[in-house]
């Protein structure tokens, strides 16, 4: 088995040019064991990365921190049999792995990523506030919001469009 360890500083990031993530530092240590037929890879990845925030889209240090299995196997041409397994042509005998890395690091970004509460840009942070749609009969339950920017129940009454007033009245259970 051999050990390999990388830095991933924001020279690699500009260089795979890809979408989720621009600049980081994440630490990689990839282990090789080969057996008869396969090469094994175990990949440890742990760092921060920046991304934009969900909300208000500015730049947010995401931590990383995530372990993953990629398999290679010899063949006549290039394929991905799955998530796991690749085959390379036997007569190059090479892989090129950061494509790899920049995956596993994309794929444990989650979905919906913001910053700590207060920490968004303020000037989108009123604007999102001003257009939100809450609806009367919805408790106010969003955790994102800080103190400042929580809508009070006068507010939500203020804001409500009054086209929809007429539709309050009506009972749908009787059809």
């Amino acid at each position: 088995m051999h050990t390999y360890a990388y830095e991933l500083d924001r020279k690699f990031f500009e260089a795979i040019d890809g979408d989720e993530v621009r600049k980081g530092n994440v630490k990689v240590t990839v282990t090789v064991k080969r057996t008869s037929t396969t090469f094994e890879f175990g990949f440890e990845l742990k760092g921060v990365v920046q991304v934009p925030c969900t909300r208000c889209l500015d730049d947010m240090d995401q931590e990383v921190d995530t372990r993953s299995r990629l398999i290679v196997k010899f063949g006549k041409e290039y394929s991905e049999e799955s998530d796991e397994i690749v085959i390379i042509p036997e007569e190059e005998g090479e892989i090129n792995i950061a494509w790899f890395l920049y995956e596993f690091i994309a794929l444990c970004i989650p979905i919906k990523h913001v910053h700590p509460a207060g920490e968004c840009n303020r000037a989108v942070s009123s604007k999102l506030r001003k257009h939100r749609a809450v609806s009367t009969d919805e408790e106010e339950t969003d955790e994102e919001l800080t103190d400042d920017e929580e809508l009070s129940a006068e507010e939500d009454a203020q804001s409500g469009d009054p086209r929809w007033d007429a539709l309050k009245g009506l009972s749908f259970e009787d059809n």
